[in-house]
């Protein structure tokens, strides 16, 4: 849509306010509601938008270790430019539109840490190859009877499920609890996700909710939108979601895997499809999936970003150990699907609920282009990842923020820019829990030791 045609959209759909947002670092939605007038010019000319949003962390603390914002620089505006192609009207505010917003410097370049900026540049990459990127992202997520006040009250311990134990698949949870379930299509319809499957998992109060497949930046936007709008809902129905990798240790933890294929120009063609070739898998993909192999160990930290990541990171818990790749395996962090020429595709298994999508779509990407550009060889398949002696994937947020910041390939594809500062900023997150003195300690040293 165009600038006229929203004009009138507006006016049919009697809109009086305007919500702005732009997903941060950890896929945060920071906002704010503007006027009408406002909207109209900003829509023109762009607006400031403090970049204090790339200079804090999830919790609003401020980095003392990047360079790109700070007190050295005053925390400036940055330029923030309406794309009016992600136009919505927020289901749960009448007459209020919505629209997501991108980040630029002053002198109107993309701002390289902005994770959407990120995934735009892969994306055009690929188009300049002549590929269409196509994903889609699935989600693992629980909820509670709580509210953010009585969590922290209970210190996150004890909290009532929406749902008890161990109940998958489950016609009757996820009928009993329908007015949720309805909500949240409902929301996500409206909205222009578009849901292809919503579930209970195994675990109490959790759902697994698969979203359609779309170009690769649209998919970033619908799946960075429903973490937000499953959020909204649930507090709306007096409940607490949380997307975080691993909140229990004694259960499975929250994916956020990624489906994803290339197509030719028109979109029309999936040339991960060869109907003549072994489980129908075309060459193009055998070496988009090499070289996600290739970089899965350099780019593990934009899939597993927070330092709880790593604790669903371990054998036994459908999660990935280790740089593996089968058919139809989910054991292993690349399952390929053989699924006709519509629906070939590969999924990868890394990346948890908590990853922000943008940079898990972007890493997925840009190492599937990479591994064509050098045509790569794909491995044998494995069986069992867990018993195998593949490269293990690393295993902590420290070790993998190290082994990104050292790599020249992150460099070359996302810039020394977004890997100096991202990799500072999961520093920051590493130094903030090395501070604090987790329950385990307590338990297990406070009367023996």
């Amino acid at each position: 849509m165009n600038l006229e045609q929203i004009k009138q959209s507006f006016a049919k759909q009697r809109i009086e306010k305007v919500k702005l947002g732009g997903f941060d670092i950890d896929c945060v939605l920071r906002g704010k509601y503007i006027s009408l007038d406002k909207f109209f010019s900003a829509a023109e000319s762009g607006f400031g938008f403090c970049d204090v949003i790339f200079g804090w962390d999830s919790s609003d603390a401020l980095y003392d270790n990047v360079t790109l914002t700070g007190w050295h620089t005053g925390y400036p505006d940055a330029l923030a430019r309406i794309d009016l192609s992600t136009f919505c009207v927020l289901p749960w505010e009448p007459r209020t539109a919505c629209f997501l917003v991108d980040f630029f410097r002053k002198d109107g370049s993309p701002l390289p840490v902005s994770p959407r900026q990120a995934l735009r540049s892969v994306a055009e990459a690929a188009v300049r190859k002549g590929y269409r990127a196509k994903a889609s992202i699935e989600y693992e997520y629980f909820f509670f009877c709580e509210d953010p006040l009585s969590a922290r009250q209970k210190h996150f311990r004890d909290m009532t499920p929406l749902s008890p134990g161990m109940f998958g698949y489950s016609f009757l949870r996820a009928s009993a609890h329908s007015e949720l379930a309805h909500s949240i299509l409902d929301t996500a319809s409206a909205m222009g996700i578009e849901l292809e499957s919503f579930h209970t998992e195994t675990g109490p109060g959790v759902y697994e909710t698969a979203i359609r497949y779309d170009d690769v930046l649209g998919a970033g936007d619908k799946a960075a939108m429903f973490k937000t709008l499953v959020k909204i809902v649930a507090r709306k129905n007096g409940l607490l979601a949380t997307f975080m990798a691993k909140w229990n240790a004694n259960l499975p933890g929250c994916s956020g895997h990624i489906h994803q294929s290339l197509s030719d120009r028109s979109g029309k063609k999936n040339l991960f499809y060869n109907p003549k070739s072994d489980s129908h898998i075309s060459e193009l993909m055998r070496r988009y999936m090499a070289g996600q192999l290739a970089l899965m160990r350099d780019f593990t930290v934009m899939f597993c970003p927070t330092v709880n990541s790593y604790k669903r990171t371990v054998p036994g818990t459908w999660a990935p150990t280790n740089v593996t790749w089968g058919v139809d395996n989910r054991t292993t962090a690349l399952r390929a699907i053989s699924a006709g020429a519509k629906s070939t595709r590969v999924e990868h298994r890394l990346p948890g609920a908590d990853a922000n999508p943008y940079l898990s779509l972007a890493a997925s990407l840009a190492s599937g282009l990479y591994g064509i550009e050098n045509s790569l060889e794909l491995p044998a398949p494995t069986g069992n990842a867990y018993e195998s002696q593949a490269p293990a994937l690393p295993r902590s947020l420290e070790e993998s923020t190290e082994v990104f910041r050292s790599s020249k390939t992150a460099r070359q594809i996302f810039g020394d820019e977004f890997v100096d500062h991202y990799s500072a900023t999961r520093d920051w997150e590493t130094r903030q829990f090395r501070r604090s003195i987790t329950d385990w300690e307590l338990e297990r040293y406070f009367e023996i030791i």
